[in-house]
C-alpha cells in the first residue's frame, strides 16, 4: 500500500459503503434499480468502446468525455479488467 494509507480505515470506509448500500436496496424501488444497473452497464459498455477506440485515454480523460468524476471511471476500469472486459495494464 502506499504511504500515508491506513488500512484500518481503508476497510471501515469499504464496510459503511456496503452498509449504506445494503440500506439503499432495502427502501429503493426495484424499478429504479433496474434502470441503474442499465444505465450503469451502458456506461461500461461505452468506457469498453473508447477505450478500445483509443488505448491511450486515461481515467481523467475518460471522466471528462463522459461527465464523471475520475474516482468513479477509476473504479469502472479495475472492474472491466478485473472481469476481463478489458487488457490489463
Amino acid at each position: 500500500m502506499g504511504e500515508g494509507v491506513d488500512p484500518t480505515e481503508m476497510c471501515q470506509s469499504l464496510v459503511d459503503k456496503v452498509t449504506r448500500s445494503r440500506q439503499l436496496m432495502a427502501v429503493a424501488d426495484p424499478e429504479l434499480l433496474v434502470l441503474f444497473e442499465d444505465w450503469l452497464e451502458q456506461l461500461e459498455d461505452e468506457i469498453v468502446f473508447l477505450v478500445q477506440e483509443n488505448p491511450a485515454l486515461t481515467a481523467p480523460a475518460l471522466a471528462q468525455k463522459l461527465a464523471l468524476p475520475a474516482s468513479g471511471v477509476t473504479f469502472l476500469l479495475n472492474k472491466l479488467k478485473r472481469e476481463g472486459r478489458l487488457p490489463e495494464g
